[in-house]
């Protein structure tokens, strides 16, 4: 029972993290580009966790290897399309509208549990659609490009998160194990398209930039990310969305604190009709949700 507990301080932690993360990248990305800026982050991230994590890879089997890698590849998406859209919206747009994967998970878990969509999530959906609508809103009728990256990482990290229980229901293996193939695989599906394209792959040197980065590295990377594995792992996909659901009021808050961002009318109604989206898009299963063998047996291996 206490490990119900701590994976929902654990998940809460990771929304007051992440809220934080949108200023710091936005701040990040004026010293570099958003494929170096993903090198950089996760390259270093995978050697600090290297000596932790050998011994478990060695013994882990190819074929958890090979799906920890494909969570990966969902991952890397989110960070490609998340960065990207963050470098050309608003760190309070962003953090908003990441949110939705709170509406998407239910969705998406449909083809986990086979049951239909109730008439609350359609209502969701409803109101989410039209809170996006009013906090994008612009004379011309356009919705800006960094709004839709961000809509596409919403999507794709609630495919992630039901995809983590989906794995983790049919292996065991070590959280910070899995943290490690995710990271593996974002550093050199980065590094890859970096090479492919004109972006600039100097390292920046200013100290700011790398206060801000270690921050990003070490506390809503590294901790995040075990935080958020072992959290899912010990409760459900719509519960642990819910909880990481708080992230864009962190993330509001740390934008109009650390960057000037203001809470304009439209920001602040879109907003609030996509939180409460998002209230109506959690199903409570609390009482039913029982944590998997696997998941008991975490750190025996």
């Amino acid at each position: 029972m206490y490990k119900n507990y701590l994976s929902d301080i654990l998940l809460l932690g990771v929304a007051i993290i992440w809220g934080l993360s949108y200023s710091l990248t936005k701040g990040a990305l004026n010293y570099t580009s958003v494929l170096m800026f993903l090198v950089i982050r996760f390259g270093i991230t995978f050697l600090l966790l290297m000596p932790f994590t050998i011994k478990s890879l060695i013994g882990t089997s190819k074929k958890i290897i090979l799906y920890g890698s494909f969570l990966g590849l969902i991952l890397s998406g989110v960070f490609i399309a998340e960065v990207y859209g963050i470098k050309y919206t608003t760190a309070t747009n962003a953090a908003i509208l990441i949110s939705l994967s709170i509406v998407f998970t239910p969705f998406i878990d449909i083809f986990r549990t086979k049951n239909k969509p109730s008439k609350q999530l359609i209502i969701a959906a409803t109101t989410s659609i039209i809170g996006i609508y009013i906090l994008t809103y612009n004379k011309n009728f356009t919705i800006n490009i960094g709004d839709i990256l961000i809509l596409i990482a919403a999507i794709l990290r609630a495919t992630m998160l039901t995809s983590i229980k989906l794995f983790t229901n049919r292996y065991s293996i070590n959280s910070l194990t899995l943290t490690q193939i995710q990271m593996g695989v974002i550093f050199f599906v980065s590094l890859f398209l970096l090479l492919q394209t004109n972006q600039s792959i100097l390292i920046p040197i200013e100290l700011e930039y790398w206060l801000q980065i270690m921050f990003i590295i070490m506390f809503c990377t590294i901790f995040a990310f075990f935080a958020q594995n072992y959290g899912v792992r010990h409760s459900s996909p719509v519960k642990a969305s819910f909880l990481m659901g708080t992230e864009p009021l962190f993330g509001v808050l740390f934008a109009i604190m650390f960057i000037g961002e203001t809470l304009t009318i439209n920001v602040a109604f879109g907003g609030f009709l996509i939180f409460i989206a998002t209230l109506l898009g959690v199903k409570e299963d609390n009482k039913s949700f029982q944590p998997t063998a696997n998941a008991s047996a975490e750190f025996k291996r």
